[in-house]
C-alpha cells in the first residue's frame, strides 16, 4: 500500500501501489489518482520534454520534442519528420521514455511507453501545430509528417507543488505501474 510521510515539510507519496480491499484500495485509487493527476498537470504546463528511444545497439538516444498535452489516459502524441532516426528506432524497437521537466515546480514526469507511428491524414490534420510549418513542406498532409503516439505504461512524478517528492532515502519518486495495455 502507498504510504506517506513527511520530509522537510513536503508530503511524500511512496509508491507503487499494491492490491487491496476496502477501506486501504480506496487510500490506494486516491493516492493513484492524485499522482496521475499531477503528472497529467504538469505535463500539460511544459512547452518541451525529452524523448529517449533505443538505438539499434541497445544504447539509449534522447531528443528534445514539442509533444502535444496529454490525454486522459496520460497518451501523449508527437510530430516528427518521416525521414528521422527517432522514427526508424520506434520501428525496430517501440520502448520509448518521455522526460517533462518544470524547474519551477520544481517537479518531473517520467513517462514509460510504447509508441506507435500514426500516419492517418485524419489524425495528422488534427495534430498539427501552426508554428511547424517552416519545417514541412506540405504540412500536416505531406509525406514528411508522422505522428508519434505514446501509449504510457508507467508514470513517476516528483512535484513539491503538488506534495509528492523523493522518498529521502531510497530516491525513489511517486510511481505508478500498470497504465495502458501492459504492466510493469
Amino acid at each position: 500500500m502507498g504510504t506517506g510521510c513527511r520530509a522537510g515539510g513536503v508530503a511524500l507519496a511512496l509508491l507503487p501501489i499494491v492490491s487491496a480491499s476496502g477501506a486501504a484500495a480506496r487510500t490506494q485509487d486516491a493516492e493513484r489518482g492524485r499522482v496521475l493527476e499531477a503528472a497529467a498537470e504538469i505535463m500539460a504546463s511544459v512547452r518541451y520534454c525529452a524523448l529517449v528511444t533505443v538505438d539499434a545497439e541497445g544504447a539509449p538516444q534522447t531528443r528534445a520534442m514539442d509533444p502535444f498535452p496529454p490525454e486522459a489516459d496520460l497518451t501523449v502524441w508527437l510530430g516528427t519528420n518521416a525521414s528521422t532516426r527517432k522514427v526508424d528506432q520506434i520501428r525496430h524497437d517501440p520502448r520509448v521514455t518521455l522526460f517533462y521537466f518544470d524547474p519551477d515546480g520544481p517537479a518531473y514526469v517520467t513517462l514509460v511507453g510504447e509508441a506507435r507511428l500514426v500516419d492517418d491524414p485524419v489524425e495528422k490534420a488534427r495534430r498539427f501545430k501552426p508554428e511547424w510549418d517552416a519545417f514541412y513542406d506540405a504540412g500536416p498532409r505531406g509525406g514528411d509528417y508522422v505522428l508519434i503516439r505514446v501509449d504510457p505504461l508507467r508514470v513517476e512524478v516528483v512535484s513539491a507543488p503538488h506534495g509528492i517528492a523523493v522518498d529521502p532515502k531510497g530516491w525513489k519518486p511517486a510511481i505508478v505501474s500498470g497504465l495502458g495495455a501492459g504492466e510493469d
